[in-house]
């Protein structure tokens, strides 16, 4: 006699699809060949011709791309000699052609098996804590200082960075900053620096960012800051222009008004402009020069207007990259540098190797703990189906929790780990309680056996939900991974893998 599967199973069923949809992808990652493009130099020749972040190349020359030694072949024996050189490139997306003496400026990875992002416990890299010296910094503070520190890190042209503020349970607050790929001592070195930032004519300082110079710049207002126009270029791609307004200090304006009376007036097709630029400077390093209009010509006025433009393949990359250049710039003049010197209270690094060496044997001890489990409740209750049952809800959660933290694109790193090993041995002890409870005072039906487990599984839940709250902050949220996980872990299993376990052990005791 067949018997249908409640909806409790079926809720189970459908998440877990869901999850591992979430986790691996349509089509499934592990299931390509070829390397990931993870960087392309903006302004670069590889840029210009479509490379793009997130690409996969999957042929150079003719040759199929498999993996990173592959890659690393083709440009081994391609660029030997300083000739220049035709490279084909064929990405998912885009086939380009490129010529040049050097290999193109992208770098690439392998292709991750899954969607689950790795942190620098599991990836490789340097992470610092970070506050400020001799100061305590107030939650406004110490979210202006992440937004700077992330303008500068993105001006040095680091990626795969991670900023945030986070706090202690004393209400300390520190900023957060995890680089993949870099070492303690390039952290240590970017982190100490406090920055300088000038805007100069020729060789002299006009203003220098920050509120001594600057008292406003326009940032969230389309009246004063915006996308100007949008037009092809003759290479087929697109181009955006962008113009906002900054106000500099009546100092700052006299300075702009007595070195700019002294410039001549070059005519251009784009109009009439002075014949030097206003140069932008960021420790010591040109970031962006910006014609200055004609009309501004030894002239006293502290509202300044500032263009630029962004490029892209398609109209709206173009629109895109403009608005994010005219961000990165409004920032630069807010701040310039580094309002406070800092100081690092935690230093680490973990090598990506180890991270490796880590799953693989916490992969191996949990599948092992699991089958033990498994064969202890075989042994003590004498049912085969309810050992069955067990594995499939606890893989079932397992493969949830992962689902849910590909989908939030939540970096799993040590504590995370942790967390779904406690989620694990929670969620094992609660099914014990199932089939415990679902054996004894036989007197009461099966249903209500159930009923009484579940109160019990709920009552747990709740304690364990208010003593995770706080390890969100706890350690300065070194802690955060293990208490997100858990959350999902015991969430998920509250509302979706132990309805379903009950069902299971409900069916088998009455067969």
């Amino acid at each position: 006699m067949k018997t249908k599967l409640n909806w409790k199973i079926w809720l189970l069923i459908i998440v877990v699809l869901f999850s591992l949809i979430s986790l691996f992808g349509l089509p499934p990652t592990f299931m390509q060949d070829g390397v990931l493009i993870t960087s392309v130099e903006k302004n670069s020749t590889a840029f210009d011709q479509g490379l793009r972040q997130g690409q996969i190349i999957t042929e150079i020359d003719g040759i199929i791309i498999e993996d990173l030694e592959d890659f690393s072949q083709v440009y081994i024996t391609k660029h030997l000699t300083n000739q220049s050189e035709k490279t084909t490139i064929v990405t998912d997306e885009i086939e380009v052609i490129l010529f040049s003496n050097s290999p193109p400026d992208i770098t690439v990875s392998e292709i991750p098996n899954t969607n689950v992002k790795l942190g620098l416990d599991l990836a490789g890299g340097a992470r610092a804590l970070i506050q400020a010296k001799d100061k305590e910094l107030s939650n406004s503070e110490i979210n202006d200082l992440v937004a700077i520190t992330s303008n500068r890190i993105n001006v040095y042209g680091i990626s795969d960075v991670k900023i945030v503020p986070v706090s202690d349970l004393e209400g300390n607050n520190f900023m957060l900053v995890e680089v993949a790929g870099a070492t303690p001592k390039d952290l240590q070195d970017l982190i100490e620096k406090q920055g300088k930032f000038e805007a100069k004519i020729g060789n002299e300082t006009v203003f220098i960012g920050g509120e001594r110079d600057i008292s406003s710049v326009c940032r969230n207002d389309a009246t004063c800051a915006y996308i100007e126009s949008c037009n092809p270029s003759n290479e087929g791609s697109y181009f955006c222009n962008f113009r906002f307004s900054i106000y500099l200090s009546e100092q700052a304006a006299q300075r702009h008004a007595d070195i700019t009376d002294t410039l001549g007036i070059n005519t251009t097709a784009q109009g009439n402009y002075l014949d030097k630029s206003l140069d932008l400077f960021l420790d010591d390093s040109l970031v962006d020069s910006l014609f200055i209009s004609e009309g501004l010509k030894g002239r006293l006025t502290t509202q300044i207007s500032i263009s630029g433009s962004g490029s892209g393949l398609t109209q709206d990359e173009a629109y895109d990259n403009a608005e994010d250049s005219m961000k990165e710039l409004q920032t630069i003049l807010i701040t310039g540098s580094l309002p406070y010197q800092l100081e690092i209270v935690k230093l680490d690094t973990i090598s990506p190797s180890l991270g490796k060496e880590f799953i693989s044997s916490i992969l191996i001890a949990g599948l092992v703990a699991l089958l033990a489990v498994a064969i202890i409740i075989f042994i003590r209750y004498k049912k085969f189906k309810s050992s069955i049952a067990l594995l499939i809800t606890s893989l079932s959660e397992i493969i949830i929790i992962l689902g849910i933290a590909s989908l939030i694109e939540w970096n799993l790193d040590l504590p995370s780990i942790a967390g779904i090993l406690a989620t694990i041995g929670t969620g094992i002890d609660q099914q014990i309680i199932v089939i415990d409870e679902a054996k004894h005072d036989l007197t009461l039906s099966i249903k209500q056996r159930l009923k009484r487990a579940f109160s019990i599984i709920l009552g747990a839940y709740f304690t364990a939900l208010v003593a995770l709250l706080p390890l969100l902050w706890a350690g300065a949220g070194l802690l955060k991974g293990f208490a997100v996980t858990t959350i999902i872990g015991i969430t998920a299993g509250v509302l979706i893998t132990r309805p379903a376990f009950t069902e299971m052990i409900k069916r088998i005791e009455k067969d």
